[in-house]
Order: structure tokens, then sequence, then C-alpha cells
């Protein structure tokens, strides 16, 4: 089955989750009074169906933006929501919580659901932001990526789930050391390996029946390190944004950028220049690869395609942009962007002017802007649907 691309686009702070056609540009529903949580993100799940989590309610969402109702399901969950990953199959969810509007780790809690049956579970692990992937297979695992101290601490999927009522703290069945600073998450299911970024390099462990084997981590082959890592299961590639510069925030429009390539197959690493300022997550469309660039002389889309060109589309200014002498994620505008493996459109928002430009990847052109009826603050979070039947999908939610 073949459909038009569809963008989600969420107002995390208006509280409402907008439908647009992304062929056209026109606003095709709206599911208002959810509030998602903008870090765990968008998880993309088979048939069409999309995972997220409502903070303000407590519960993991199950939309069927293609259904008659889009909202398929609701589960309640432990929140705030800091990262959300599924196993390949789309079945078995987890969902690890973070600080939210705190300034220490303080939640330690984690909670497993089977989409299937509809059960969930909450268990104690360790204060923190702790990242996850879930392993596939008949006993699945979650993969729990924690820091100070780091760790890769696995955990049994199914017992998880059997626990009893009241949040019993769990222990690993096993657990591999890692740096104190990782920050970013992927698996290759067709491997069964998880990735960790740190500031080391990309810490990578492969599945030995209910264990991880350590492998040789591979380096960012430059003098900065990503934040974010994303696997690209199309081009077998894993992604992320290097960052570099002074370590001052206040100093942010300095900070250098980076497009890290790492190809699975080849074991080759590219890296390609993107301009100073703000850089942080990227999209993956057809034969590109998108990334919102901020600063104050001007933002823009940064295009790389697959044959390594470069372009530059600019965008407007938003009004509460980040400044200089200022950091730039706190109390200002910021940018999302959105694409698929299986389309040639990109969208990224104008936050806080409720707008999405969508941008033909093909041309370098925008082809259509979206005007919405919230504002975006923060940039707001958006996901452009892969085709339902496709074969594409990221288990980690971005």
């Amino acid at each position: 089955m073949t459909t038009d691309p569809l963008l989600l686009v969420s107002d995390h702070v208006d509280g409402a989750v907008h439908l647009v056609t992304a062929r056209d540009g026109t606003v095709a529903g709206r599911i208002p009074g959810r509030h998602l949580s903008e870090h765990a993100g968008f998880l993309p799940l088979p048939g069409g169906l999309v995972a997220c989590v409502d903070d303000r309610r407590g519960e993991l969402l199950v939309l069927d933006p293609y259904g008659r109702e889009p909202v398929r399901s609701a589960i309640p969950v432990a929140t705030p929501a800091e990262h959300l990953a599924s196993d390949p199959s789309g079945r078995w969810v987890a969902v690890t919580t973070g600080l939210g509007r705190n300034t220490a780790p303080w939640s330690d809690l984690l909670t497993v659901v089977d989409l299937e049956t509809g059960d969930a579970a909450r268990v104690r692990t360790r204060p923190g932001e702790p990242g996850v992937t879930v392993l596939g297979s008949d006993e699945p695992l979650v993969v729990l990526r924690h820091r100070e101290p780091g760790a890769l601490a696995v955990h049994r999927f199914a017992e998880l789930l059997a626990a009893p009522p009241g949040c019993p703290e769990v222990t690993p069945i096993a657990s591999h050391a890692l740096p104190d600073d990782g920050h970013g998450d992927a698996q290759d299911p067709s491997a069964q390996r998880v990735f960790a970024a740190t500031g080391e390099g990309v810490h990578r462990a492969r599945r030995k029946d209910e264990d991880l084997v350590a492998e040789e981590p591979i380096p960012w082959g430059a003098a900065a390190r990503g934040w974010y890592l994303r696997l690209d299961p199309r081009r077998r590639a894993l992604w992320s944004t290097l960052r570099g510069g002074p370590t001052d925030p206040l100093r942010w429009p300095e900070w250098t950028n980076q497009a890290w390539c790492h190809h699975l197959d080849t074991g080759t690493t590219t890296l390609t220049e993107l301009g100073r300022g703000l850089v942080f997550r990227l999209a993956l469309a057809r034969d590109t690869t998108a990334f919102a660039r901020v600063h104050p002389d001007g933002d823009e889309l940064v295009l790389l395609d697959a044959d390594s060109t470069l372009r530059q589309v600019p965008l407007p200014a938003m009004e509460g942009a980040p400044g200089r002498g200022h950091t730039p994620w706190e109390g200002v505008q910021r940018r999302a962007v959105a694409a698929s493996p299986d389309a040639d459109t990109v969208a990224v928002t104008r936050g806080g002017h409720g707008e999405v430009h969508l941008i033909d990847t093909e041309t370098g052109e925008e082809a259509h802007r979206v005007k919405l009826d919230t504002p975006l603050h923060h940039g707001g979070h958006a996901i452009l649907l892969p085709q339902p039947d496709g074969p594409d999908r990221d288990t980690v939610g971005r």
C-alpha cells in the first residue's frame, strides 16, 4: 500500500499534534490536548503506526495517522520520558525517565510495554538519563545506557514485564563499562548490535545469547564529538553531528559542526563541514541527509546529498531565536527537522511562528509553507512517516 507521505508535527508546549499531507502542505487533522515528550520523540512502528509519550498525562500513545481514529491506544507509563525504543518487530517497547523540569537526576523508573497485549510494568533501575535499545528475538533484551558511572546494562524483557506491583528495583543480568559521558544510542537489528556515543567515540557491542560482547569503538576522527546517533537502515550507516569549539555554551555561535557518517558494511567514515552555530538532530531523506543550522547571522537548512554535494537553503529568521551571549536552548525558539527514507521532502519548523517549511530535496527549494494554529514554541517536534509497508525503520525514538 502506497500513501501520500504524512507529516506529524507536535507542539509539546501548547499540546497538539498536527497531521499534514507532505505532498501539498494540507493540514489533514489535529490531535488536541497532547503534550508529547520532545526528547523521547517519535518512534515509527510497522503498519504506518507511530509511538510517542504524552508527558503530561503519563501515557505511551500508539497513533494511527492513516486510520479513522488517530489514537489507537494509550498505556500508562512513567514520565518525564527521556528515551523510547522498540524491538525490530515493534511489539516490545521500553521508556526511560529523565530530568523533566529539574536540574538533577531524580527518577530511576523504567517502563516496559507489550503492545500486542497491552501489558506494562514499571521497575526501578538507577537515577539518571539512560538511553535504551531493545534487542529482538524470542527472548528480547532491554539494554540501558547509563552515565556516571557509564555502563551498558542488560535486562531480560520478560523478567521486567513480569515484575510485581510497587516498582521494584531490578538488577541487570550483565553490565559492561562505558565512559561516563554517553549520549546517543542506535541499534543495527540485522547484526544484533547496539551503539553508544561517548567522548571517546562510538562504543559498540554485539549480542551473544543473553549478553553483549564489546567490540572496538569507532573513532570520531576529529577534535569533536557527537551527542546524537542515528541509524540509516536504507544505506546501512550511522550518522551523527560532531560539535567542536569552545565548551562555554554562551559562545555557541563559535561552535563547529561536522556531519559524521560511518558505513557499517565497509567500516569507512566520512566527515563534512556544516558551518558554525547550533546543529543537533538530523533527518534522512531518500538520497539526502538534512541538518538545520541556527546562527545569529542567519539560519539555513543544510542538505548533504549521497554524492557528497552540499547545498544550503536559507531559512527566514525566528523571533526569539538564540542570540549571542545567551545559551541556545533556554527559553528560546529552535527548529525541528524531519524526513523519510522513501521521500524527497524535508520538513523544518520555524519555532514561535507556527510554520513548517517543506523543502524539495531535488530542487533545494521550498515547495510549500504550512501555517498551523499553534506557535510551535521551542521548535516543536516532527516526523515524516515512512510508507506503512516499507522495510526501513529506526528502532529508537527520534
